[in-house]
């Protein structure tokens, strides 16, 4: 007997066991899995009287609320596919990615619906705007309409193999991408998550981590499938963070470079007062040493780190700790959970190759690129084939990311083949970045590149060529790109350079500009 894989049966298990356990907190707001599961019910039940029906995207703009988490259930038990888009890019950023998914509805939290008015005339494929919080003229009430509908909906059949989400990844293009995630390879990712970071109905985790990022890590499922509480954090700051953290009894928390970066250098009355024995789970750049023992050492918490990208699940490998790690200096110990890690269990095979496709010798030193396959891999990019089929060509998931592997079978990234910067968790394509500034009048050429920052962990480094006789300040050119794109891409430093190192057909030589190495000729 085969029933098809899908997320969606944590949900039925978890109603079932758990139906009086605290499933959600929301600031106020305290629901049991009984009734989430009544509210999921609900929303699906007004989705299809809106005309929702298998197969449609539906795109939702929102901070950490339980209507985000309700809408990760509701839509996909219709066989619909939920398009979570990342809050922080601008109105336009939204128009493309609303028309490109083909979204015929769009929830957006309170913040965010100025912006989405803004844009109206180039959505016009959308049907319906509901408003997670609050009542508007033009919206549908997110609340009222819950009250008002009873729990009752048609459920379509659902195949492990249908999509779950459309993700939208920057990668190194100025357009995104739209990562097809299937009911499969979610179910794959939450297993293999509990195998490697176990969780039990006591857990109460903190979203510290965006929903929209890549399904929260499909934390928005995992959580879920134990049994366990979700405690919502709509905006995270070091203070709030550790009073939720002490006030809620919190176990676990996913972070990213950032996020950990602000929690292990927080005010040391904050550090003191923390609760003690906190399992996290950081991915992104990878974190300093210096940063995890810290946050080991002076918090007491335990830090797992793992590697991945949305196109994977996104977990590919996981930095799993080995006995003979507990004997080392805390130093040394902290340098190898640094590192990338070993594949999961369920993830499937990972390889390092050299350009000619075979595997890297175990040296630490060889470097070679990061290929996976396996049943987290996604189906494709959303209406892209080429690209569908260069990611995947060979039956392997290119991932453009540099790495050795150590004698242990760990692997390490050294560098990236995209120029991907990955600043506070978030992906930003440097061609994106660099496309804008050359429309600056004073400038000539851009090249962006992304260095080390001890807050974001990694952030954009604009270095830019002027027109002949042009002149233009570094904050000219930083308020013009806070105009002109969302301000997490926002180059942190600009450089003026004469010119940029090319190679001998014209190609800009970006390691030259990350070593430091280019000749700054004007300021």
């Amino acid at each position: 007997m085969e029933i098809p894989l899908s997320p969606l049966d944590f949900a039925r298990r978890a109603r079932r066991l758990y139906g009086n356990r605290e499933a959600v907190v929301d600031l106020g707001q305290r629901f049991t899995y009984e009734v989430f599961s009544d509210r999921c019910d609900r929303w699906s039940a007004v989705l299809q009287s809106l005309g929702i029906r298998q197969g449609d995207r539906i795109a939702c703009i929102a901070l950490n609320t339980h209507s985000q988490l309700e809408s990760f259930y509701a839509v996909p038990q219709l066989g619909a596919v939920l398009v979570p888009l990342n809050y922080r890019l601008t109105p336009q950023d939204f128009a493309y990615l609303i028309q490109h998914s083909g979204s015929r509805l769009v929830c957006a939290h309170s913040d965010y619906l100025d912006a989405l008015d803004s844009i109206r005339a180039d959505i016009p494929d959308v049907e319906h705007f509901v408003s997670f919080e609050g009542a508007r003229p033009g919206w549908l009430d997110y609340e009222h309409l819950i009250a008002r509908t009873p729990p009752t909906f048609k459920r379509p059949e659902i195949g492990e193999n249908d999509l779950l989400t459309i993700n939208y990844t920057s990668g190194t293009t100025s357009r995104p991408k739209g990562v097809m995630i299937t009911h499969r390879n979610a179910y794959m990712n939450v297993v293999g998550t509990l195998l490697h970071f176990p969780m039990t109905s006591a857990d109460r985790y903190l979203w510290t981590l965006p929903m929209f990022h890549a399904n929260g890590w499909t934390f928005v499922w995992t959580v879920t499938a134990v049994g366990g509480s979700h405690v919502c954090l709509r905006k995270v700051d070091p203070r709030t963070a550790f009073a939720v953290i002490n006030d809620e009894s919190v176990s676990g928390l996913c972070a990213a470079p950032t996020v950990l970066i602000s929690l292990a250098n927080a005010p040391e009355e904050l550090r003191r007062s923390a609760r003690r024995g906190v399992r996290v789970l950081t991915a992104g750049a990878a974190p300093a040493a210096a940063t995890i023992q810290r946050v080991e050492d002076e918090l007491g918490w335990e830090v797992t780190h793992i590697y991945g990208m949305t196109e994977t699940s996104p977990f590919i490998s996981v930095c799993e700790s080995r006995p003979q790690h507990n004997a080392l200096p805390p130093q040394q110990r902290a340098t190898i959970k640094a590192r990338q890690g070993v594949e999961l269990i369920t993830s499937g095979e990972l390889r390092v190759i050299d350009s000619n496709g075979c595997e890297v010798p175990r040296d630490g030193e060889t470097m070679g690129e990061i290929v996976a396959r396996g049943n987290i891999v996604m189906s494709g990019y959303f209406r892209d084939p080429e690209a569908t089929a260069h990611a995947l060509r060979g039956g392997w998931m290119h991932t453009g990311d540099v790495a050795v592997v150590h004698p242990d079978g760990y692997i390490e990234i050294r560098d990236r083949l995209k120029d991907v910067i990955i600043s506070g968790g978030e992906n930003i394509s440097s061609l994106e970045v660099e496309s804008i500034l050359v429309t600056h009048p004073a400038v000539q050429e851009a090249a962006v590149v992304g260095m080390p920052h001890e807050k974001w962990g990694e952030a954009p480094h604009a270095f830019v060529v002027l027109k002949d006789g042009a002149r233009v300040t570094e904050k000219e050119l930083r308020d013009f790109a806070r105009r002109s794109m969302a301000h997490f891409k926002v180059p942190a430093v600009f450089t003026i350079l004469e010119e940029l190192p090319k190679t001998a057909t014209g190609k800009i030589q970006k390691y030259v500009l990350r070593s430091g190495r280019a000749a700054i000729a004007r300021q």
